[in-house]
């Protein structure tokens, strides 16, 4: 099966990898995946307290290029 060039762009080049401050009031954590299979997602959200609209996130994937790019791709998406 080939990939897509925006998943292969994902992959290569992920973006918004990395942790929120898991301190902030304003910032919600999700962790999925079963670590014994290997693909693990943790993705973090900012929200504006003041808009209720997500300012920022995050996201730090374990597993194979489909996982991570898509995981890039839904930061984008928020």
């Amino acid at each position: 099966m080939a990939y897509s060039e925006k998943v292969i762009d994902h992959y290569k080049e992920p973006r918004n990898v990395g942790s929120l401050d898991k301190n902030n009031t304003n910032v919600g954590t999700g962790l999925v995946g079963a670590p014994e299979c290997g693909d693990v997602m943790k993705l973090q959200i900012q929200v504006n307290p003041e808009t209720n609209e997500i300012v920022d996130a995050k996201f730090k994937t374990f597993g194979c290029g489909s996982a991570i790019a898509s995981s890039s791709l839904a930061t984008e998406w928020v």
